[in-house]
């Protein structure tokens, strides 16, 4: 086999492969012969129909696939050859494919790019510190009991936090709007769903009320129809209801798993949840700014066939996340969206890529049985968990990819400069900001 291998530009290359004819007629005459074993043929017994019967026949489908075969399987013997790393899969441009004449063929793909680590020790970060204090649990518990909380129809005016079940028609100047008209409508007043007023203007009202409201559109409203304009919404309000919390007491306790123990338990229970999300916020708020390190220090080529693969992923995800089961077209979703993110775990990825392979870092199966077993603690029977876990190669897999990727980071802390700031529960557990701001969905 000959291979000839060219630099295009930049991380592409052009390899040139010439597999010799005899090599494929070898190939295509074995497939004929194990076809005329097995094949049926009208006038022949099975398995004695003649080399050539079968060749007239099924010669030319049987090396189109043998060729096809060859040509990938040649490409990887190439490769391995010229010590070449691909990144994505290779374009394929046939050549000469004449029986009887070498089989030709060149492939363009890039490969990967070399890649110096930076220095870590120059790394300086921050790490947030938390602990998780009384007051900590207690707010806990009340956001707890806010989740379980129930709606009870009361005869009074309706106030802040209330749930209001109203009717209304919107109207500018006399003319209903399209959007603006709702029958049997809930809405908990200061949520602030709708359009500055609306809400404030229920309050004070009781059940049986008809009224209207006088009310403007901000200017930066996102329907830019209505951006600014007057409106009037003619509403009835058919019933308030208020909040009803859950008492804190052992059916309560029980509704969480805990069945023994009482608050005391309880409240450990809490705690200990926190303390997993609290380990687990600030961990990601420090590999965040690590990651943030790494890119403003790193600069690599990064082949295009590997961000085209992350968009991809990335455009699934957000279909899968916004899509809300409906189905939705992807070239909504452009390329352009994704592209510097895609670029950033990619560059990212190469880079502790590298590390794994400088390092010889494997997944330590004492770390792997911790995250299953910390994963587990969050379920009714958690050593069942840690078997479907440990009997499940996919999962595990992707336990034990997590678990290296920590190990990678913990590489590069050990070298990094880390100091500590200590701060609330809150603080550290809050998501760190997202640029931009979504438009509101309220109708009104």
């Amino acid at each position: 086999m000959q291979v000839s291998v060219e630099t295009t530009q930049g991380l592409e290359r052009k390899m040139t492969i010439a597999v010799p004819c005899e090599r494929v007629d070898t190939a295509v005459n074995s497939r004929l012969e194990e076809a005329a074993r097995s094949v049926n043929l009208k006038g022949f017994r099975k398995g004695k129909v003649p080399l050539k019967v079968v060749k007239n026949r099924f010669g030319k489908g049987v090396r189109q696939e043998v060729v096809g075969e060859l040509m990938s399987q040649s490409f990887y013997e190439a490769i391995n050859q010229e010590k070449l790393k691909p990144a994505g899969q290779p374009r394929i441009e046939p050549g000469n494919m004449d029986e009887g004449a070498d089989l030709e063929f060149t492939a363009f793909f890039e490969v990967y790019p070399e890649i110096a680590l930076p220095d870590f020790t120059s790394i300086e970060i921050e790490k947030v510190v938390a602990d998780v204090t009384e007051s900590d649990i207690d707010e806990m518990i009340e956001t707890l009991r806010q989740q379980r909380k129930t709606w009870q129809v009361v005869e009074r005016a309706a106030a802040d936090k209330d749930l209001v079940n109203i009717d209304y028609v919107g109207s500018v100047n006399g003319v209903e709007f399209e959007g603006g008209k709702a029958a049997g409508s809930k809405l908990i007043l200061g949520s602030e769903r709708m359009i500055p007023g609306f809400e404030a203007g229920i309050i004070g009202k009781s059940a049986g009320d008809k009224f209207t409201l006088d009310l403007q559109f901000p200017e930066d409203y996102h329907n830019k129809e209505m951006a600014g304009k007057q409106a009037q919404f003619a509403l009835t309000l058919n019933s308030v209801s208020e909040q009803a919390l859950p008492e804190v007491n052992d059916e309560f306790f029980r509704s969480f798993g805990v069945d023994e123990g009482g608050l005391e338990a309880f409240r450990a229970e809490v705690a200990n949840n926190m303390k997993r999300e609290l380990k687990t916020a600030s961990r990601n708020k420090l590999k965040n700014k690590i990651m943030d390190a790494l890119i403003t220090r790193i600069d690599i080529a990064i082949p295009q066939a590997l961000v085209s693969g992350e968009i991809q992923q990335l455009r699934q995800q957000a279909m899968q996340q916004f899509g809300r089961g409906q189905k939705i077209d992807p070239s909504m979703l452009p390329d352009e969206l994704f592209a510097g993110q895609a670029q950033r775990r990619v560059a990212l990825g190469l880079v502790l890529g590298e590390v794994i392979q400088q390092q010889k870092l494997r997944a330590d199966p004492a770390k792997v049985r911790t995250a299953v077993e910390e994963l587990a603690a969050t379920y009714e029977s958690p050593d069942e968990v840690v078997n479907w876990y440990y009997g499940n190669k996919e999962q595990l897999a992707s336990v034990e990819g997590a678990v290296l990727e920590d190990q990678v980071f913990d590489y590069i802390i050990e070298q990094a400069v880390v100091s500590e700031t200590q701060v609330s529960y809150q603080v550290a557990i809050k998501p760190d900001p997202a640029p931009g701001a979504a438009p509101s969905d309220a109708t009104a």
